[in-house]
Protein backbone atom coordinates (compact mmCIF):
# COMPACT_ATOMS: atom_id res chain seq x y z
CA UNK A 1 0.00 0.00 0.00
CA UNK A 2 1.36 3.37 -1.02
CA UNK A 3 1.44 6.38 1.31
CA UNK A 4 2.09 8.58 -1.71
CA UNK A 5 -0.65 11.02 -2.70
CA UNK A 6 -0.07 12.36 -6.21
CA UNK A 7 -0.49 16.11 -6.68
CA UNK A 8 -1.70 17.91 -9.78
CA UNK A 9 1.92 18.87 -10.53
CA UNK A 10 2.95 15.19 -10.28
CA UNK A 11 0.14 14.16 -12.60
CA UNK A 12 0.86 16.91 -15.13
CA UNK A 13 4.60 16.14 -15.20
CA UNK A 14 3.92 12.43 -15.70
CA UNK A 15 1.30 13.13 -18.37
CA UNK A 16 3.70 15.44 -20.25
CA UNK A 17 6.44 12.81 -20.08
CA UNK A 18 4.28 10.51 -22.24
CA UNK A 19 2.25 13.00 -24.29
CA UNK A 20 3.11 15.84 -26.65
CA UNK A 21 -0.18 16.15 -28.56
CA UNK A 22 -1.91 19.48 -27.96
CA UNK A 23 -5.35 17.98 -28.52
CA UNK A 24 -4.73 15.13 -26.06
CA UNK A 25 -3.40 17.61 -23.49
CA UNK A 26 -6.49 19.79 -23.89
CA UNK A 27 -8.67 16.69 -23.54
CA UNK A 28 -6.88 15.79 -20.29
CA UNK A 29 -7.36 19.35 -19.00
CA UNK A 30 -11.05 19.28 -19.98
CA UNK A 31 -11.65 16.01 -18.14
CA UNK A 32 -9.71 17.34 -15.14
CA UNK A 33 -11.90 20.46 -15.02
CA UNK A 34 -15.09 18.42 -15.29
CA UNK A 35 -13.93 16.00 -12.59
CA UNK A 36 -13.14 18.92 -10.25
CA UNK A 37 -16.53 20.47 -10.99
CA UNK A 38 -18.39 17.22 -10.19
CA UNK A 39 -16.26 16.63 -7.06
CA UNK A 40 -17.30 20.05 -5.81
CA UNK A 41 -20.95 19.34 -6.69
CA UNK A 42 -20.87 16.05 -4.76
CA UNK A 43 -18.78 17.33 -1.83
CA UNK A 44 -15.84 15.08 -2.73
CA UNK A 45 -12.05 15.59 -2.92
CA UNK A 46 -11.52 17.98 -5.85
CA UNK A 47 -7.77 17.48 -5.95
CA UNK A 48 -8.03 13.69 -6.14
CA UNK A 49 -10.81 13.73 -8.73
CA UNK A 50 -8.93 16.32 -10.81
CA UNK A 51 -5.66 14.39 -10.72
CA UNK A 52 -7.46 11.24 -11.89
CA UNK A 53 -9.16 13.17 -14.68
CA UNK A 54 -5.85 14.67 -15.77
CA UNK A 55 -3.96 11.36 -15.87
CA UNK A 56 -6.69 9.07 -17.29
CA UNK A 57 -5.30 8.91 -20.86
CA UNK A 58 -1.64 8.80 -19.82
CA UNK A 59 -0.68 6.03 -22.26
CA UNK A 60 -2.95 6.92 -25.18
CA UNK A 61 -0.47 8.80 -27.37
CA UNK A 62 2.45 6.38 -27.13
CA UNK A 63 0.58 3.10 -26.58
CA UNK A 64 -2.90 3.38 -28.15
CA UNK A 65 -3.10 -0.39 -28.66
CA UNK A 66 -2.32 -0.98 -24.98
CA UNK A 67 -4.56 1.77 -23.61
CA UNK A 68 -5.11 1.46 -19.85
CA UNK A 69 -2.73 -1.51 -19.68
CA UNK A 70 0.35 0.71 -19.99
CA UNK A 71 -1.17 3.37 -17.74
CA UNK A 72 -1.58 0.77 -15.00
CA UNK A 73 2.06 -0.29 -15.43
CA UNK A 74 3.36 3.32 -15.39
CA UNK A 75 1.27 4.34 -12.37
CA UNK A 76 2.40 1.25 -10.42
CA UNK A 77 6.05 2.01 -11.27
CA UNK A 78 5.46 5.49 -9.86
CA UNK A 79 3.84 4.15 -6.64
CA UNK A 80 0.39 5.60 -7.28
CA UNK A 81 -2.31 4.50 -4.81
CA UNK A 82 -4.51 1.56 -5.81
CA UNK A 83 -7.76 3.54 -5.73
CA UNK A 84 -6.33 6.07 -8.21
CA UNK A 85 -5.20 3.26 -10.51
CA UNK A 86 -8.56 1.51 -10.28
CA UNK A 87 -10.43 4.74 -11.06
CA UNK A 88 -8.29 5.41 -14.13
CA UNK A 89 -8.71 1.83 -15.38
CA UNK A 90 -12.48 1.95 -14.90
CA UNK A 91 -12.84 4.60 -17.62
CA UNK A 92 -11.91 1.89 -20.13
CA UNK A 93 -14.65 -0.49 -18.96
CA UNK A 94 -15.89 -2.78 -21.75
CA UNK A 95 -13.41 -1.34 -24.24
CA UNK A 96 -10.00 -2.20 -22.82
CA UNK A 97 -10.63 -3.23 -19.20
CA UNK A 98 -13.21 -5.27 -17.31
CA UNK A 99 -13.16 -2.91 -14.32
CA UNK A 100 -16.69 -1.58 -13.92
CA UNK A 101 -17.03 1.94 -12.54
CA UNK A 102 -18.36 1.55 -8.97
CA UNK A 103 -17.49 4.70 -7.01
CA UNK A 104 -19.22 7.97 -8.00
CA UNK A 105 -15.82 9.33 -9.11
CA UNK A 106 -15.32 6.39 -11.47
CA UNK A 107 -18.81 6.77 -12.90
CA UNK A 108 -18.26 10.48 -13.56
CA UNK A 109 -14.95 9.76 -15.33
CA UNK A 110 -16.56 7.05 -17.44
CA UNK A 111 -19.58 9.23 -18.30
CA UNK A 112 -17.72 12.44 -19.15
CA UNK A 113 -14.56 11.23 -20.92
CA UNK A 114 -16.15 10.83 -24.37
CA UNK A 115 -18.64 13.62 -23.68
CA UNK A 116 -15.92 16.26 -23.22
CA UNK A 117 -14.71 15.37 -26.73
CA UNK A 118 -18.20 15.81 -28.16
CA UNK A 119 -18.64 19.13 -26.36
CA UNK A 120 -15.25 20.36 -27.61
CA UNK A 121 -16.09 19.35 -31.20
CA UNK A 122 -19.49 21.05 -30.91
CA UNK A 123 -17.92 24.25 -29.55
CA UNK A 124 -15.40 24.40 -32.38
CA UNK A 125 -18.12 24.49 -35.07
CA UNK A 126 -20.15 27.20 -33.32
CA UNK A 127 -19.77 30.83 -34.43
CA UNK A 128 -18.58 31.75 -30.93
CA UNK A 129 -16.14 28.77 -30.72
CA UNK A 130 -17.03 28.73 -27.04
CA UNK A 131 -18.55 26.65 -24.26
CA UNK A 132 -19.50 29.84 -22.44
CA UNK A 133 -22.74 30.29 -24.39
CA UNK A 134 -23.37 26.62 -25.13
CA UNK A 135 -26.46 24.74 -24.02
CA UNK A 136 -27.08 21.00 -23.84
CA UNK A 137 -29.52 21.33 -26.75
CA UNK A 138 -26.61 22.08 -29.15
CA UNK A 139 -24.65 19.08 -27.93
CA UNK A 140 -27.69 16.82 -28.08
CA UNK A 141 -28.25 17.81 -31.72
CA UNK A 142 -24.66 16.83 -32.56
CA UNK A 143 -24.99 13.70 -30.40
CA UNK A 144 -27.80 12.50 -32.72
CA UNK A 145 -25.72 13.19 -35.84
CA UNK A 146 -23.61 10.01 -36.00
CA UNK A 147 -21.39 11.45 -38.75
CA UNK A 148 -20.37 14.39 -36.54
CA UNK A 149 -17.28 13.53 -34.45
CA UNK A 150 -17.89 9.95 -35.57
CA UNK A 151 -15.14 8.44 -33.38
CA UNK A 152 -16.95 9.49 -30.20
CA UNK A 153 -18.84 6.53 -28.77
CA UNK A 154 -22.35 7.72 -28.01
CA UNK A 155 -23.24 4.42 -26.31
CA UNK A 156 -20.56 5.02 -23.66
CA UNK A 157 -22.01 8.48 -22.97
CA UNK A 158 -25.52 7.01 -22.65
CA UNK A 159 -24.27 4.20 -20.44
CA UNK A 160 -22.41 6.72 -18.27
CA UNK A 161 -25.55 8.80 -17.81
CA UNK A 162 -27.39 5.64 -16.73
CA UNK A 163 -24.61 4.74 -14.26
CA UNK A 164 -24.97 8.20 -12.72
CA UNK A 165 -28.76 7.98 -12.84
CA UNK A 166 -28.86 11.24 -14.81
CA UNK A 167 -30.79 12.34 -17.86
CA UNK A 168 -28.52 12.80 -20.87
CA UNK A 169 -29.37 16.53 -21.05
CA UNK A 170 -28.47 17.00 -17.39
CA UNK A 171 -25.14 15.20 -17.85
CA UNK A 172 -24.41 17.39 -20.87
CA UNK A 173 -25.32 20.58 -19.00
CA UNK A 174 -23.18 19.69 -15.99
CA UNK A 175 -20.24 18.68 -18.19
CA UNK A 176 -20.48 21.98 -20.10
CA UNK A 177 -20.50 23.83 -16.76
CA UNK A 178 -17.37 21.93 -15.71
CA UNK A 179 -15.61 22.77 -18.98
CA UNK A 180 -16.48 26.44 -18.55
CA UNK A 181 -14.24 26.53 -15.47
CA UNK A 182 -11.24 25.90 -17.76
CA UNK A 183 -12.53 27.52 -20.97
CA UNK A 184 -9.53 29.85 -21.36
CA UNK A 185 -7.04 27.01 -20.94
CA UNK A 186 -8.99 24.87 -23.41
CA UNK A 187 -9.22 27.71 -25.99
CA UNK A 188 -13.01 27.44 -25.73
CA UNK A 189 -13.77 30.83 -24.17
CA UNK A 190 -14.75 32.28 -27.54
CA UNK A 191 -13.52 35.03 -29.80
CA UNK A 192 -12.78 38.27 -27.99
Amino acid sequence: MSDYTPTRDDALALFQKYNESESLTKHALAVEAVMRYFADKYGEDEEKWGVIGLIHDLDYEKFPDQHCEKTEEILRENNWPEDYIRAVLSHGWQQCTDIKPEHKMEKVLFATDELTGLITSTALVRPSRSVMDMKAKSVKKKFKDKSFAAKIDRDIIKQGAELLDMELSELMTETIMGMRTAAEELDLAGQN
